[in-house]
């Protein structure tokens, strides 16, 4: 296994990765809750074709241990996946209830975007596209990132909240829970300042004790519950595949595609980065890191969820020392054994997390000092993808805007031959986009 995994040449040891593993676990364990509320639109009053609660929760937990899996064995990277937030808003809100498509059918719309994700992953096409990507862009799309979790961390406090007049502001400092929040950045940035590779993990972990022992998270009631079943949800998408060839279908198949395709780029590039896997501008293994979220896509949307991507919540595994797909071993046996385990993760709170989220996006955001701002043409797509993220809260439309702006800036500044011919393609692709999003 340590020969396997190169743990010798990478630097690493089963305790490292196995801390990293459970600190990646930890940070996305929310999307074991929140996509079955999403997906089962409970907010939503009298809806005549509702998921199933329990059938979504199994699926989530399944489709993130086989996507994790994949991506730990065979491409050897600490990189998690699960049903990716705003693909689960998308296919609940937009497609099921504004567009009245039934789940079982939108679930086939999103078995036939992974289906077109693994041949283009086995033609090597999406690789190619993702090391056409400038360098500068690369560095910025991270960063982008980092910001992007970061404010997702202090919304998530309750330190920035909604206001109409400004859209954002300082949120009620003195609440129990923001201070619980802050209580857990204070704790993390200790540990980290004084060396500790896990204290992001160790962070969430004094958090959630200190939030139990002040009565702001309630204790777990039972340690054990029995699985949900999974067959209201189980090949729903199979059933309903020939349901999907209508116009309105082809339009839902495409933004599944467009929106994981940039947002599991950006994902991997990212946490590449922060890991240091980037060599030449280049992603090592990186048809088989794509084949993984492909298959996870699939495989997701069989078991009856939405589309399974790359979780950005893996830097924090990555920051807390983990290198090699042994981390993703541990993380994907966690969402196994959380089927049985699930009434321990009500530990694991937005106050919980907000710490690791913020801690993540500073480190991220360290790949700010690499990028040309002297070179004009290179900081301003660099800057719109770094700020267009959070303040649109979509990583796909930070990517948009920089990669609009590179050929048009780098076309100005006489440097044309420096833009690739995939560049020009995605220039149009994104400029599209943008006017069929809106």
């Amino acid at each position: 296994m340590k020969k396997y995994f190169q743990f010798d040449q990478l630097g690493t040891n089963y305790r490292t990765e196995s801390i990293a593993g459970l600190t990646t676990f930890l940070s996305m364990a929310y999307i074991l809750f929140v996509n079955p509320n999403i997906l089962t639109l409970a907010d939503v009053p009298d809806l005549p074709n509702r998921m199933d609660a329990g059938a979504v929760f199994t699926a989530t937990a399944l489709a993130a241990a086989v996507g994790t899996l994949i991506m730990g064995i065979l491409a050897k990277y600490p990189i998690a996946l699960a049903p990716g937030m705003g693909l689960n808003a998308f296919f609940a809100y937009t497609v099921v209830l504004t567009w009245q498509i039934p789940w079982e059918t939108a679930l086939a719309g999103v078995l036939a975007s992974g289906l077109i994700f693994v041949i283009l992953t086995i033609s090597g096409l999406r690789e190619k596209i993702i090391n056409a990507i400038p360098a500068q862009l690369k560095l910025a799309v991270g960063a982008g990132i980092g910001l992007f979790i970061a404010f997702i961390g202090l919304k998530n406090a309750g330190i920035v909240v909604a206001d109409p007049a400004t859209l954002v502001k300082l949120g009620d400092m003195t609440k129990p829970t923001t201070l619980l929040a802050v209580f857990g950045i204070v704790a993390t940035v200790i540990f980290l300042v004084r060396g500790f590779k896990g204290g992001i993990f160790y962070g969430m972990i004094l958090t959630a004790i200190a939030g139990m022992v002040f009565g702001l998270i309630d204790a777990p009631d039972k340690i054990v519950d029995s699985v949900p079943s999974i067959a209201p949800t189980f090949g729903q998408a199979f059933a309903h595949f020939g349901d999907i060839f209508t116009w309105q279908i082809l339009v839902v198949i495409l933004t599944f595609l467009f929106v994981d395709f940039f947002d599991t780029a950006g994902t991997l590039v990212a946490v590449a980065n922060q890991a240091g896997f980037m060599k030449d501008n280049k992603l090592p293994r990186a048809g088989k890191a794509l084949f993984a979220d492909s298959a996870a896509t699939v495989t997701g949307a069989v078991f009856g969820t939405s589309t399974t991507t790359s979780y950005i919540e893996s830097s924090s595994g990555v920051a807390a020392g983990g290198r090699t797909g042994f981390a993703s071993i541990v993380t994907a046996g966690l969402f196994l054994l959380a089927l049985f385990f699930s009434p321990l993760l009500g530990v694991v709170t937005s106050e919980v997390t907000a710490a690791a989220l913020i801690i993540v996006g500073v480190l991220m955001a360290s790949s700010l000092r690499h990028i040309e701002w002297d070179k004009f043409e290179i900081a301003v797509p660099a800057f719109l993808t770094v700020i267009a993220m959070p303040l649109t809260y979509s990583i796909a439309t930070g990517i948009a805007m920089g990669f609009i702006f590179y050929p048009i800036t780098m076309l100005i500044k006489g440097r044309t031959k420096e833009i690739h011919p995939i560049m020009i393609f995605l220039f149009i692709v994104f400029v599209g986009y943008l006017f069929f999003l809106h």
